[in-house]
């Protein structure tokens, strides 16, 4: 079994991702602390600093400087959050550049831009790339094709006067809330330095059509792997029409059309650090209404050698995982109890269930 579980991992790394032998984390945000996006990063501070991302594990792969990185003249770091329960990935990008650019309404604009395939579904997801050499360059492609399965976000940094990002694809709803929303906070005008702090957050969906009511979001779980990139397009010339360097984190070029040459992201479980060493907590099925038969699950945190369940009506189990038949219909109170040895807890719901 362990052999077993070494190569699935092993596999999860290297399927139909570049950089096989790296794998970033993605930090878990308590319930109750999930970031704001105001463009303070005072919320991160519980963030350590492994999980931060920065320029050193980027790549020119366009303007020739390769791996000669300048902090002079940019410098970034990048933290990643999820929130158990939502599907939403958070960002926090904290930059220094030597020349902003960003007078002008189009693309020319230094941009952060981020690639997400939630489903690690990969391959070609650019009407550019469809592997139908005839439907490539058609813009009836376009709202079948382009972003469906994988998306990208050209985020401006900083976006004045306009929209805070570009979807590059035939949806953009997504960059709006409540799928997204982006804040900003930096002192420069355009063509000076200065650092910048970008925070934003977006929706992963496995598919996303133009008509928002046929998507499908992506379920965001603790240890699942998805499939994600950024680059940085640095404009140190407002005279010049192209960037003058395309850092990016997949050290392969094509990362923002084609979701097989992204990074693998690992979506991490709390760190120790953020909870309690027990926590009770359950979940319940109704498995046979006409019966009042109800199975119960016991979802708790910790080290935990004993449980004890009190139904609401008068009776109880030992059992972890028991099922209970409710004689009598009812609104109950029903409450876990378990102990281990670094302490006890419980966690009672309150007429969660109800049985006529």
């Amino acid at each position: 079994m362990n052999t077993l579980l070494i190569w699935l991992s092993a596999f999860t790394l290297s399927a139909g991702l570049e950089r096989p032998n790296v794998e970033y984390k993605i930090f878990q945000f308590p319930a109750n602390q999930i970031p704001r996006i105001d463009g303070d990063p005072s919320d991160w501070s519980i963030v350590p600093d492994s999980y931060s991302i920065g320029s050193d594990q980027l790549k020119d792969t366009v303007g020739g400087f390769g791996e000669k990185r300048d902090p002079k003249n940019l410098d970034v770091k990048v933290k990643v959050g999820w929130v158990k329960g939502l599907n939403q990935l958070y960002f926090l990008y904290e930059a220094y550049d030597n020349y902003w650019d960003f007078a002008k309404t189009d693309l020319h604009n230094d941009i952060f831009e981020v690639v997400i395939d939630g489903d690690l579904s990969g391959g070609p997801l650019i009407r550019q790339f469809h592997p139908n050499l005839k439907l490539k360059d058609k813009l009836e492609t376009h709202p079948l094709f382009h972003g469906i399965h994988a998306q990208n976000y050209h985020i401006f940094t900083p976006a004045e006067g306009k929209d805070w990002a570009m979807v590059w694809g035939s949806q953009p709803w997504i960059k709006d809330l409540p799928w997204a929303n982006a804040a900003t906070k930096y002192n420069f005008k355009h063509g000076e330095n200065g650092k910048l702090t970008l925070e934003f957050f977006v929706t992963a969906f496995d598919y996303a059509p133009p008509d928002q009511a046929r998507a499908v979001q992506s379920k965001l779980e603790e240890n699942k792997v998805i499939g994600m990139s950024w680059s940085i397009l640095d404009y140190d010339d407002e005279k010049s029409e192209r960037f003058s360097a395309f850092w990016n984190l997949s050290h392969k070029t094509t990362m923002y059309g084609d979701a097989s040459d992204l990074v693998a992201f690992r979506l991490m479980p709390l760190e120790k650090s953020l909870r309690k060493p027990i926590e009770a907590n359950w979940s319940f099925q109704v498995i046979s209404p006409a019966d009042r038969l109800v199975a119960f699950h016991d979802q708790s945190y910790g080290n935990i050698k004993s449980w004890k369940w009190d139904f609401g009506d008068g009776t109880n189990s030992t059992d972890k995982n028991p099922q209970h038949t409710y004689k009598k219909p009812g609104e109950f109170v029903v409450t876990l109890y378990v102990e281990g040895p670094e302490g006890k807890s419980r966690r009672s719901k309150v007429w969660d269930v109800t049985l006529p």
